[in-house]
This record gives structure tokens, C-alpha cells and sequence, in this order.
């Protein structure tokens, strides 16, 4: 009897848990389905039919019309060169940087690791007026490599952090005994530790990537011309004056959805792998 209501409860939680997932999952994937059910609905149904799950008839005419008649591939390659630059600076330097704040012990490491934390409690609204007028007298306003210098500058202390964790779950012994074994410390760290620490990268390079991709606010604030908007800026052109164009904005969005799913497509085992690993130390 006491078996059987165990065995129920088991059902009844399996149930419940599996439930809670798919509500879950269903809340998450929602606005994205909204995004993709308005960029195929014709403008002629967009407000007569009201809400619906999905449009009497679907057209691509959204999609034809931003990628034809607009400088949205423009905006699109802006965002990707910006982005991937961006992602692996910052990865770059950030492992230089956690790996020696694991692994070395040196004057002013913690008023270096408080000042690192100190840059991530500063509003960004608060900080726009003086790097507007830094980048103005260094020629890096309108400019693509201002825009890297800038996401590269506010990303690195969180990756530096992210990087460390890894660095800190991986056992200086094995560094250590490649070292008795005759490398030097560069070769051990370029044979035994950099391998180890992939998925960390992974991780990182993931994270700052979404983070370039879609951020608005200095690209907004650098960015005037049209041939250097990304395309968080260049969604904003189909909002008029006395009108929004929602089907060609919600298209536009779909295909900006594109390269961050192919990224992250790439990069899954790695994330996958360096999440729970820096989760976990020893």
C-alpha cells in the first residue's frame, strides 16, 4: 500500500515537473513565435484580424522587402563584425587576466580585483557624457572600432571573473608535474591548462558575444551614419513618424535571431561543458 502511493507520488511529480518545464518552456518561446508570426503576416491582416495564433495566409514579402529595400544587411555585417571582434578581444585578454589572478599572488591583486568589480556598479547612463567626449576627441565617434573599443572596455571585467573560476577549478599540480616533466611554464600552459580551459572559453566567448550583439545603448549614442548603425540601431529605422512598419521590424528581428543561433550552435558543447564546470571547483 505504502509502495503503491510512493510509486503515485513519483507519477504525480514527474508529472508536475515535466508540466512546469513545458510551462516554462512555452513562456520563454512565446514572444519569439510572436516575432516570427507578425514578420509573415500581410500588413492588409495585421490589425483587421486581430489576435490570432497565426495569420489567414503568410507572406514572405516582409523578408523580401529588408533585405532588398533597406540597408538592414549593412546593419547586419556591422553587428558581425563588431561582435565577433569584440568577443574574442575580450576573451583573449580576459584569460591572460584570469589566469593571473589564479595562479600568481603579486602587490595591489586586491585593489585590482575591487576596482574590476567597482566598474560593473556604475550606471551606464552615468558614464555616456565623458565617453562620448573621450571618443569625440579621439576621431572614434560614427566608427565601428569605437564601438569594439567600448564593448571590448565594459566587457572585460566579467569575463576576467568568469575566466578566473575556471582557472581556479583546475588543480595546479597538473600544471606543476608538466613542468618537473621539463616545459616551461609558457609550454605547460599551451599544452595542459589552455586545453582544459576551452570550454571556459567557450563560455566566454559566447557570453560576450550576446552581450556585443545586442546591445543599443552606446551604439546609439557613437553611431549617426547609416553605413556604421548595427542592426539594434537600424531596427529603430522602421519606426515613423506617424507609424510603426511591424511586419518589416519583426522580419529584420527574425533574421537577427540567425547568427547568434548559428554561434551558439557552435559553441554548444563548449558551453554546455564550461557552465557546469565553473560551477563546480576542485
Amino acid at each position: 500500500m505504502i509502495a503503491g502511493r510512493s510509486r503515485k507520488a513519483r507519477i504525480l511529480g514527474g508529472i508536475g515537473l515535466y508540466g512546469a518545464v513545458a510551462a516554462y518552456v512555452i513562456f520563454a518561446l512565446f514572444p519569439l513565435f510572436w516575432t516570427l508570426k507578425i514578420s509573415v503576416t500581410p500588413q492588409s491582416l495585421l490589425y483587421s484580424e486581430g489576435i490570432t495564433l497565426w495569420p489567414s495566409s503568410a507572406t514572405w514579402e516582409n523578408y523580401k522587402t529588408v533585405l532588398r529595400a533597406t540597408d538592414f544587411p549593412r546593419y547586419f555585417l556591422n553587428s558581425v563584425i563588431v561582435s565577433v571582434v569584440t568577443a574574442v578581444l575580450v576573451t583573449i585578454i580576459a584569460s591572460a587576466a584570469g589566469y593571473a589572478m589564479s595562479r600568481f599572488s603579486f602587490r595591489g591583486k586586491t585593489t585590482v580585483a575591487v576596482t574590476l568589480l567597482l566598474t560593473q556598479t556604475f550606471p551606464l547612463v552615468m558614464v555616456i557624457p565623458p565617453i562620448y567626449r573621450i571618443m569625440g576627441e579621439l576621431g572614434l565617434t560614427n566608427s565601428l572600432t569605437g564601438l569594439i573599443i567600448i564593448y571590448t572596455a565594459f566587457n572585460i571585467a566579467f569575463a576576467t571573473f568568469l575566466m578566473q573560476s575556471f582557472f581556479d577549478g583546475i588543480p595546479k599540480d597538473l600544471e606543476e608535474a608538466a613542468m618537473i616533466d621539463g616545459c616551461s611554464r609558457s609550454q605547460a600552459l599551451r599544452r595542459v591548462i589552455i586545453p582544459l580551459t576551452l570550454p571556459g572559453m567557450g563560455a566566454t566567448l559566447g557570453f560576450v558575444f550576446t552581450a556585443a550583439w545586442s546591445e543599443l545603448l552606446f551604439a546609439l549614442m557613437l553611431i549617426s551614419s547609416d553605413s556604421q548603425k548595427t542592426f539594434a540601431v537600424g531596427l529603430l529605422t522602421f519606426i515613423g513618424k506617424f507609424a510603426v512598419d511591424w511586419g518589416q521590424m519583426m522580419a529584420a528581428s527574425v533574421l537577427a535571431l540567425i547568427p547568434a543561433c548559428l554561434f551558439f550552435g557552435f559553441l554548444q558543447r563548449y558551453l554546455v561543458t564550461g557552465l557546469t564546470a565553473g560551477a563546480v571547483k576542485g
